[in-house]
């Protein structure tokens, strides 16, 4: 291989590398994103003001890259077929059988080593590194394809009158660029999710604020059949009736009809009123309702609180008849999912587990255990599973210590100082 060769050879590589250069920055420019571009713009980092004005500009950008990719795939392949390619036809040549086609398997060479090199050298290479790294290479080298640009302005002109006029003949209108897409969000948030960044539930919380715009208020409010609506003509005794066997803490006042309602009131001023020693009375306690429509969207919803200052409003439908309530807790529901009331939390409860025991709080209710272990003859109703086991143990009662009732162990296994927290009972005779 003689020395001439050798240095086409090397220029042929020069040629392929800056193709890769131009290929890398393209891709990494694409790649990047703006928002961290603008945060290593703060930072100060050299060549980030560059490469976001180029991502910006994508009409100066691809061009100043296309031309420069076209020019070294030209000037490779021309010093690729016109030397080399000579150069292997003139080494075969001697042999009789191959001269014939020397010329032919010179180019073949050529073609199949030029194509390879491209692609690995001037492609795939350049790119992988690009997505590797994509804001740090375009601030490297988007000064480079910034001052290209600079210099091949009249070439860029003529390509972008060109390229106007041909979509003009083709009838094809250029689209504006899109903006970051509801679901690319979902999508980000999901590789965040794969990528240990995010917690478990906080994707799904996103994509419910995200439907907002679209959810109406009718999907979130509490309808009209669960609520409690009270008469502004009533007496104390009933309001305080209602207010007692409802739970709730907000109701609708009406006069006359339910579908006239003139105010709402919380159990909070109520029982302000009852502390300061008066009745119950409803029409001085009440504030006016705000009212929203069905069909308005959460999002709307939202604004109407942050207006107002409150955080309660009646739905209506078309005809103007109270169909439901809503409020901020259950706009915060619909984000985070169900919340259990004070009231749910605080209740005694008795839980099944898997061994077939029962963990029963000491406030729970001994007939209502005899009925969920299918006992007869429960203590008297009202008497607590506490008090029960407190008969039961005397003054052996404490941490660890345990009874048997109807072929049930009862076993104390958290006392809160001198109460019965948790019980254990667990049966005797399981079945198979």
């Amino acid at each position: 291989m003689t020395t001439r060769v050798v240095v086409e050879i090397i220029i042929i590589l020069l040629l392929l590398v800056a193709n890769g250069v131009f290929a890398m920055t393209e891709m990494a420019v694409v790649s990047a994103r703006k928002s961290k571009l603008k945060k290593l713009i703060e930072a100060g980092v050299p060549g980030a003001h560059v490469a976001l004005q180029l991502a910006e500009s994508p009409n100066r950008f691809l061009p100043t890259v296309q031309i420069g990719i076209t020019i070294m795939g030209l000037l490779a392949a021309a010093f690729g077929g016109a030397t080399v390619a000579e150069q292997i036809a003139a080494a075969l040549e001697p042999h009789s059988t191959l001269a014939p086609y020397a010329e032919a398997i010179g180019l073949g060479v050529v073609v199949v080593a030029l194509t390879y090199l491209s692609l690995i050298i001037g492609e795939l290479v350049p790119k992988r590194l690009a997505l590797a790294n994509p804001e740090g290479i375009a601030c490297r080298f988007g000064r480079l394809i910034d001052g290209l640009s600079r210099l091949a302005r009249p070439a860029i002109w003529i390509l972008g009158v060109s390229t106007d006029a041909l979509l003009r003949l083709l009838r094809a209108t250029p689209q504006k660029a899109e903006t970051v897409s509801e679901e690319e969000v979902k999508l980000l948030l999901q590789e965040g999710l794969d990528a240990g960044v995010f917690h478990a539930a906080e994707p799904a919380m996103v994509a419910s604020v995200l439907a907002f715009d679209r959810r109406p208020v009718r999907d979130v409010m509490t309808p009209r059949e669960k609520l409690v609506f009270l008469n502004q003509d009533d007496s104390h005794e009933a309001v305080w009736h209602k207010i007692v066997v409802s739970a709730h803490s907000q109701f609708p006042v009406y006069q006359d009809r339910k579908d006239r309602v003139v105010g709402v009131v919380s159990v909070k001023s109520i029982y302000a009123n009852l502390a300061a020693g008066a009745g119950v009375k409803l029409a001085d306690l009440m504030t006016q309702p705000l009212l929203v429509p069905a069909t308005q969207t959460v999002t709307q919803l939202l604004e109407d609180f942050k207006k107002t200052g409150r955080h309660l409003a009646l739905v209506t439908d078309q005809a103007g008849a109270v169909v439901g309530l809503v409020t901020l807790v259950d706009v915060l529901e619909a984000i985070v999912g169900e919340i259990p009331s004070l009231e749910d939390r605080l209740r005694p409860e008795a839980r099944r587990r898997e061994d077939g025991s029962w963990l029963v709080d000491g406030r729970f209710d001994t007939a209502k255990l005899g009925s969920l272990l299918g006992v007869a003859g429960s203590p008297p109703e009202g008497q607590s599973v506490a008090a029960f086991a407190a008969a039961q143990l005397g003054s052996a009662l404490g941490e660890g210590a345990s009874f048997v009732w109807h072929d049930h162990r009862f076993e104390i296994i958290d006392m809160d100082r001198q109460r019965v927290d948790k019980v254990l009972v667990t049966p005797r005779s399981r079945p198979a």
